[in-house]
């Protein structure tokens, strides 16, 4: 994310918690002290309010990355995703774009309730507009990341949380993988 967000200051992360608290995953370390509360944006916890800023965000030329604490709790913005987001891109033919990133873990964790362990895989893949990415490891996530952000349609990034405490090697090159 830091990357795509030094190149392109459209580029910004919102949700809970993603800047003074660097997210609950530490996914956002260093991103506030690099690019400020205007970029970095911590919001209430209201999904609803906040992904329904970021599509607006989005369909006004803006790059909104939207982290969830947990994809269960996109349940509470599901409208905004599916009605704002993949619908508005899906029924313009793609005229009119949604840059918009929607990530955060999804799947099996450890020590936590089943209200934040399911996989919502199968769900997102069947709404038409939306892309789905999941990626295994470290140069999965950094080049599916950077190919979400630049793609002008929604992106769904499926994060599997028990892979965030293990070491990759991450290529240091301007990596992508198309999304397909």
């Amino acid at each position: 994310m830091a990357e795509e967000m030094r190149n392109d200051p459209d580029v910004f992360l919102i949700g809970e918690e993603v800047g003074e608290y660097e997210g609950a995953y530490k996914v956002s370390q260093g991103l506030i002290a690099e690019f400020g509360d205007k970029r970095i944006i911590d919001t209430p916890i209201t999904e609803a309010g906040f992904t329904g800023l970021a599509v607006g965000a989005s369909i006004a030329g803006l790059k909104p990355i939207v982290e969830f604490m947990t994809w269960n709790f996109a349940f509470q913005a599901i409208d905004q995703i599916i009605n704002s987001a993949a619908k508005t891109h899906y029924m313009s033919g793609g005229l009119v774009k949604i840059p918009i990133v929607f990530r955060g873990p999804n799947g099996s964790a450890l020590q936590v309730g089943a209200q934040h362990s399911h996989d919502l895989s199968s769900l997102f893949i069947n709404i038409p507009g939306l892309k789905v990415v999941s990626p295994y490891d470290s140069t999965d996530a950094k080049g599916l990341m950077k190919s979400s952000i630049r793609d002008p349609n929604p992106v769904i990034f499926l994060e599997n949380e028990l892979l965030y405490n293990e070491v990759f090697e991450v290529p240091d090159i301007d990596y992508t993988i198309p999304l397909g």
